[in-house]
């Protein structure tokens, strides 16, 4: 940990939030025009499909990349570049002229947005000590959940009101702003210690013997199941089981995810309270996560109800998963050795998103084979309860292995 003042850091976590919310509002912007981009260039669903996954390609593969970027670079320019990338990229796709166009910038924005978990879980874990890093991981990480949460209807009205194109550009543009007060807060003093870099070399092969990081990983790849299964699915959901129209089922959507938001910074103060006074550190950090995901079962009571109001408060009860989330991320900060937290986060979200690939897929299998939702949502709720498992019995003590001599 590095010592910077109070404020400047807390002010570094608001702009995590900040970024946070732009990275997933700029995720939301292809899903919401794709109807008028369809139109326009003669899609069919196998290239829609091709253009939808083309951000994953390349966001997963640049997890371990950027994690190792994160631990070797100053975060000042590494961080700014990535976002301009991400920034950039959205708004030329309102340019663009052809379909191989709109794939190349969906990957560039994908590599662009990789800096997002690594890079912030980096800086928290350089500026607060363990015991206070439940708060900040879960307030910079709720500002993706805000992002889902307004995203949608932010880019729909300005898709109806300037079309799609003038949407790309305005959304990714603007946000080119964000790089500046970035720029200007960071301390420069913000950078990987030589000292201990030299004593503590990162070694990939150490890496991955490691039983925390073994256990954060499936554990987060679990998460991720369960996680990207809501943002995928429930929309489809509420229209087509709930039958409601378009803009309800986009509130309605909405509104998890902001139980989510408010949640996960609830859950980093209560874990770190607990822990200023006294308690046990990884008893602290494992029983929050283990008290969240398993309010992720109420997901399974939601399909069965037959009235739609009591389903969205069940759906909004199984969304308090996001009272552990910020606590997830202090197992990575934690466990890993200081020199490696961005290569662990790295390896982390890359499972996380395997889960995310895997849980749209299944689901929509499952579907299909049952003619119900209940299968897929089911399903979710027991993989998130293997998340608990790996995160409460496969992780050993919440804290980093001791420096070789």
């Amino acid at each position: 940990m590095l010592k910077i003042s109070n404020s400047r850091r807390w002010i570094l976590v608001g702009l995590l939030f900040f970024a946070a919310v732009i990275n997933y509002l700029d995720r939301a912007t292809l899903s919401v025009a794709l109807p008028a981009i369809s139109a326009e260039f003669s899609l069919k669903p196998a290239s829609e499909g091709l253009l939808l996954s083309a951000f994953f390609w390349s966001y997963a593969l640049m997890q371990i990349p950027m994690g190792w970027l994160v631990d070797h670079c100053n975060l000042r320019w590494l961080y700014a570049g990535a976002f301009a990338l991400l920034s950039v990229a959205c708004g030329s796709t309102g340019l663009v002229g052809t379909f191989t166009e709109l794939i190349l910038l969906r990957i560039l924005l994908g590599i662009g947005a990789s800096i997002y978990l690594p890079g912030s879980t980096k800086v928290v874990s350089e500026s607060f000590s363990p015991q206070e890093r439940g708060l900040p991981s879960s307030l910079f990480d709720s500002g993706a959940n805000v992002g889902v949460a307004v995203g949608v209807i932010i880019v729909s009205i300005l898709v109806m009101k300037n079309g799609w194109r003038h949407m790309f550009m305005m959304v990714g543009f603007v946000a080119l702003m964000w790089t500046v007060p970035w720029v200007l807060a960071f301390p420069s003093t913000l950078v990987p210690d030589s000292v201990r870099r030299e004593t503590y070399r990162s070694s990939l092969t150490r890496v991955r013997l490691n039983r925390n990081l073994l256990g954060a990983s499936l554990g987060f790849l679990c998460y991720g199941y369960y996680g990207y299964l809501t943002v995928t699915w429930l929309p489809d959901y509420f229209v087509k089981v709930r039958h409601l129209t378009i803009l309800k089922a986009g509130i309605f959507t909405s509104l998890p995810f902001i139980v989510w938001a408010v949640a996960e910074p609830i859950g980093g103060w209560i874990s770190d309270t607990m822990i200023r006074r006294g308690m046990d550190p990884t008893r602290v950090r494992k029983g929050v996560i283990a008290v969240a995901f398993l309010s992720g079962l109420l997901l399974i009571p939601a399909v069965l109800v037959t009235n739609v109001t009591a389903a969205l408060v069940l759906i909004c009860g199984s969304s308090l998963v996001g009272f552990g989330a910020g606590n997830t991320l202090v197992v990575f900060q934690s466990c890993a050795p200081p020199e490696e937290v961005g290569m662990w986060m790295g390896i982390g979200n890359f499972a996380g998103n395997i889960g995310g690939v895997l849980s749209p897929l299944i689901t929509g299998i499952l579907i299909s084979l049952t003619a119900s939702y209940f299968a897929g949502f089911a399903l979710a709720s027991f993989v998130l309860m293997c998340g608990l498992v790996c995160f409460v019995f496969l992780v050993g003590k919440v804290q980093p292995p001791p420096i070789p001599l």
